[in-house]
């Protein structure tokens, strides 16, 4: 890339298409945003004047293959992303993607092999990794202060949070399911990447749906459709071994009756010490002299933010031409897992990983 600011096209124009433009605003120096499109184009046109941004395409393909455009945003519904996707990278044009990667492992594998075939930049956009506790526990865990990482736990319990249903949302065959794929993926990927990302090759799980066949659980996002469709899950369980001999624990839920605080959370067990997560806080815990030791971890003041900083990591990357933390590999590793995950439910077995490419 030559000094010029880095030109963005971003398809979709709904709440995470808001979300963008409003973060990659924040930037000016580095980048400025010349296209937006959305299958319903008024939305787009709207945004296009509420931001200044001068090119409405009328299909994301005419936004793809636009001389006015260096680098898409994708945001759009989950079985969106491989086509859109490969297109962009086909054309020449980095991509950021929002998670999952893909639908299924099989459209993960599609992408990641259109982004070998090209030397341009594919980033999955997930924030938790530039949050500011989880960074902190990045560095010292890169430090070796937790030694070996031997297992971990993770999960986001939501009370009553199953969000558009009878949408894409709810539906297996446009989302790819239910709370494992929309914010387990988000827990799977941050407790790999903290854990140093070990190589999964096996999973055993479990999915239910109590909730959403009985329209219960129902949350704040998205505008239901009560004539819709619901044929996804609503909790989701698993154990997770990795080449290592680690173990990763998962649970999540759109819906469930427990005590809970609606909250990510990670906990990391290592041979010399340990790492919790929870919301914007986090602790660091050891032994020192016989008795337990912690350590607060807390959000500095005036943060400037995790969207901000996972913008300017991809911008960087972009400019720089080299891999972001987010790539294609742990993008098809998370859907591997997931895929495994929803099979074992199916099959009550054990599943190990295909990583065949």
């Amino acid at each position: 890339m030559t000094a010029s600011k880095i030109r963005l096209g971003i398809i979709g124009a709904g709440n995470i298409g808001g979300v963008h433009i409003r973060e990659f605003s924040k930037l000016p120096d580095l980048c400025e945003i010349t296209a937006i499109t959305d299958a319903y184009l008024p939305m787009a046109e709207r945004r296009a004047r509420e931001h200044g941004i001068p090119n409405v395409p009328r299909t994301p393909e005419e936004l793809i293959h636009s001389s006015e455009v260096d680098a898409v945003i994708i945001g759009v519904p989950n079985q969106f992303h491989a086509p859109f996707a490969i297109q962009a990278l086909e054309a020449g044009k980095h991509v950021l993607l929002e998670k999952p990667m893909g639908l299924n492992a099989e459209a993960a594998r599609q992408i990641y092999q259109a982004s070998l075939k090209s030397d341009k930049v594919l980033m999955v956009s997930h924030q938790m990794r530039f949050e500011s506790v989880p960074m902190q526990i990045k560095e010292q865990v890169e430090r070796g202060e937790l030694g070996r990482i031997y297992t971990a736990k993770t999960g986001w319990f939501r009370r009553k949070g199953i969000p558009g249903w009878g949408t894409w949302f709810t539906r297996m065959d446009q989302s790819g399911g239910g709370p494992l794929i929309d914010i387990g993926v988000h827990m799977l990927d941050l407790a790999l990447y903290l854990m140093g990302n070990p190589k999964p090759v096996s999973v055993y799980g479990a999915t239910y749906a109590e909730f959403g066949p009985k329209k219960k659980g129902i949350g704040t996002w998205g505008k239901p459709d009560w004539n819709g469709i619901f044929d996804v899950e609503d909790l989701a369980t698993a154990l997770i071994k990795m080449d290592d001999g680690s173990t990763l624990t998962l649970e999540v839920s759109w819906a469930v009756h427990m005590d809970t605080d609606n909250t990510p959370f990670i906990h990391l067990m290592g041979s010399e010490g340990g790492a919790s997560y929870r919301g914007s806080r986090g602790k660091l815990l050891t032994e020192k002299f016989n008795r337990p030791l912690e350590t607060e971890l807390v959000k500095p003041e005036n943060d400037e933010g995790e969207r901000v900083r996972l913008s300017r990591h991809f911008l960087e990357c972009v400019r720089e031409g080299r891999m972001p933390i987010s790539s294609a590999l742990t993008g098809l590793t998370n859907n591997l897992v997931l895929d495994a995950i929803y099979e074992s439910s199916r099959t009550g077995n054990e599943v190990k990983l295909d990583w065949s490419l």
